[in-house]
């Protein structure tokens, strides 16, 4: 294929549209940037749409494979000039290689006992960042998922995707109103521990957690309601000993998911 110099290219616009969350949804596709995150959405089976690369920027023959392996198995890709390739990227001194992807789509429903015996679930989470980094977490730590509560940021926002160093494309994401998490939770009997500042008990005091289980995070700014928390069984608190009031949201449930792995109980 010719080598596209033109930011003005079709293909080229269409990707660049993409970061814009209104685009991404229109038309059920994500933009994953740099070799690693598109080698793992390839290794996650992804399904890639196509393969954008700047020949001079590329150094590494892994990327390099990936690209001649995609294209052989019918994955359009389209080779760009780096001035081209930058117009696209997201990063600073971009490594070349781009993949647009399908968005995955994965329900509530699908969800049970035996895919999902623990993982977390935010209500309406404003930061991609941590998005991506939960996610990251929730992988390094063995949880199932993400199932986020009248969701809020778009997981598939290129920093939520280039934060989860690919976690997006092995662990469910599933989008779901507080309504339907509520039936689906206790049709399952799990057993949800919401976060909050003014609970009674230390996570520390926690002698184990009893799955299946859910950490259940507040949003940044408002933490858990008192509807949200009314459907907890258990409420945990992080201590804080400085003058910060809070933590991060993603340092959090961090913090707790490791927890949760040390303590688990049948």
């Amino acid at each position: 294929m010719d080598l596209i110099t033109s930011k003005a290219n079709p293909k080229i616009k269409q990707i660049r549209a993409l970061r814009q969350h209104k685009a991404r949804q229109a038309a059920g596709l994500l933009v994953v940037e740099g070799i690693r995150p598109v080698g793992e959405a390839i290794a996650a089976q992804a399904r890639v749409e196509s393969l954008i690369y700047a020949p001079d920027l590329l150094t590494s023959e892994y990327a390099r494979s990936l690209i001649t392996e995609q294209a052989a198995r019918g994955v359009p890709t389209y080779p760009t000039s780096p001035e081209v390739f930058s117009s696209l990227a997201e990063k600073d001194n971009p490594q070349g290689i781009l993949a647009v992807v399908i968005q995955p789509d994965t329900s509530l429903g699908s969800l049970n006992l035996g895919n999902f015996p623990w993982g977390v679930a935010a209500i309406a989470p404003q930061d991609p960042g941590n998005v991506g980094t939960i996610l990251r977490t929730i992988d390094a730590a063995g949880a199932s998922g993400l199932i986020l509560i009248d969701p809020g940021v778009d997981p598939f926002h290129p920093t939520a995707v280039r934060a989860s160093m690919g976690a997006i494309f092995w662990l469910p994401v599933v989008q779901a109103t507080f309504s339907e998490f509520t039936s689906w939770a206790d049709e399952h009997a799990y057993q949800l521990y919401g976060t909050s500042a003014h609970a009674s008990q230390d996570y520390r005091e926690i002698s184990h957690y009893i799955q299946p289980s859910i950490l259940l995070l507040g949003s940044e700014r408002a933490g858990l309601s008192p509807e949200q928390l009314e459907i907890c069984q258990h409420r945990v608190r992080l201590p804080m000993a400085g003058k910060a009031t809070s933590l991060n949201l993603a340092v959090a449930a961090g913090i707790l998911l490791y927890d949760m792995l040390e303590k688990h109980a049948g």
